[in-house]
């Protein structure tokens, strides 16, 4: 199809669990809302540097290793390991990639804070026999910022994520608490700058920019607000959620209205008709540059969940052989 785009594309909510329980209720939901909308709408990623306890990492990584193998064959599964400069690193790596490479969806490597950190990871999972997993990167320190362009630039990173709690903490209190949560985290200067170096670095490379949490999850408004901000102002494709409540807003908020999707579909199906030429639909010009926008569009709204008109949803139906 002419107009499609270049670049990765993924679901735009990536739920986290770190508990055994949580997990197992997490990919139940993903199966069910799979059901429900046709299409994966989210990733569920399985915690092992915040879930796992102290002196029970390899325990924990087993675990997460049974739950994941037992997923659906169409589910997007992820686990995030410990940073590559804990001791639980390279068994993470071993334990994980080394079993789950083709259940895996990708990655997730914490606290990186340069390319060598990616380097390490790609080492690890070479050493694991896992060469084809993608990596998500996680980035938490003014340092880390800085070399946001190096680490998307690299071939095996997929997405990088704003880890806010530990940016903010990083400051040494030169950062307010409230720059950690509510919209305090969308007015920082210092906050916003890095959010939006990371999502300039990202598509600059065409990759996927992941937003961070909001820690208010019993605040639907706050909740939803802090997506639509994200998704409209800073450029973010992708957020993450750590709470059932959670996903739906964000799937919300980062899809597109019912006129935009009603706009896209008109204006491909009349690029295709016209060999994506140059026409005009309402009186504006398009070409191949607004065929492109437009193709987006109808691709967010299939992994918003969003209802699409036959002739845009044939675009995502497989073939029948």
């Amino acid at each position: 199809m002419g107009a499609q785009a270049g670049g990765i594309v993924l679901p735009v909510c990536d739920h986290y669990s770190g508990v055994e329980v949580r997990m197992r209720k997490s990919l139940q939901l993903q199966a069910d809302m799979m059901e429900e909308f046709g299409a994966c709408v989210f990733d569920v990623t399985l915690d092992c540097e915040d879930g796992a306890p102290i002196g029970g990492e390899a325990d924990h990584a087993a675990m997460v290793v049974a739950l994941a193998t037992l997923a659906a064959d169409k589910a997007r599964v992820a686990v995030r390991v410990h940073p590559v400069d804990h001791p639980a690193f390279e068994s993470d790596m071993a334990i994980i990639a080394g079993k789950l490479a083709r259940h895996l969806c990708h990655i997730m490597v914490p606290k990186v804070e340069s390319l060598d950190d990616v380097l390490k990871a790609e080492k690890a999972l070479l050493k694991a026999s896992a060469g084809d997993l993608p990596l998500h990167v996680l980035v938490e320190s003014p340092m880390a910022v800085r070399n946001a362009f190096d680490i998307a630039a690299h071939p095996r990173v997929q997405s990088i994520s704003f880890g806010l709690m530990d940016f903010v903490s990083s400051h040494g209190g030169a950062i307010p608490a409230d720059g950690m949560s509510g919209q305090g985290q969308f007015t920082h200067p210092l906050v916003v700058r890095a959010k939006l170096e990371i999502a300039s670095a990202c598509h600059a490379n065409g990759k996927v920019p992941s937003h961070c949490v909001v820690t208010e999850f019993n605040d639907t408004v706050a909740m939803a607000t802090a997506a639509r901000r994200a998704s409209r102002e800073l450029g973010y494709t992708r957020m993450w959620s750590i709470h059932p409540s959670q996903i739906r807003p964000i799937l919300e908020a980062f899809a597109p209205g019912d006129r935009e999707i009603d706009d896209a579909t008109k204006i491909i199906a009349e690029g295709a008709r016209n060999s994506w030429a140059p026409t005009s639909f309402e009186g504006k010009l398009h070409d191949r540059a607004s065929y492109r926008y437009f193709w987006q569009v109808l691709e967010r709204a299939h992994r918003t969940g969003r209802p699409l008109a036959p002739e845009a949803q044939a675009y995502f139906t497989p073939a029948v052989a």
